[in-house]
């Protein structure tokens, strides 16, 4: 899960490096931020010369949680880190490439543009 004030790692080639999360979007106040949510993130490293700054705030969404994800048919899938990919307003990913495998609970939430980019789906 993914709080506030939490480093992310990025799976993506979109220029941020190390975004901190600070504020789990969503109705109400949500402490935790699960597969498929959206948080509102500060970039606090970047690649030099990309398209994304240093304390740039940005959107993204956790394609990979590292507290286990119960599926309907008993399966626990968890991963080694916390991932997300930097989206736009429309909810298209800012880079081109994604790297890593990502849940394919992502589905249900509209983001198969996320889905044909990753190399593998668990």
């Amino acid at each position: 899960m993914i709080r506030t004030q939490s480093y992310i790692n990025v799976a993506d080639n979109s220029g941020a490096r190390k975004p901190m999360c600070i504020r789990v979007l969503g109705n109400g106040n949500r402490r935790y931020a699960s597969i498929g949510d959206i948080v509102s993130a500060v970039v606090k490293e970047a690649v030099p010369n990309m398209s994304l700054n240093k304390s740039e705030v940005v959107r993204a969404v956790a394609v990979c949680v590292r507290k286990g994800l119960k599926r309907h048919n008993g399966m626990v899938v968890s991963f080694d880190d916390n991932a997300a990919v930097i989206i736009n307003q429309e909810g298209n990913p800012k880079g081109t490439r994604i790297f890593g495998p990502v849940a394919g609970e992502l589905r249900k939430y509209n983001l198969a543009r996320i889905i044909s980019l990753a190399p593998e789906v668990l």
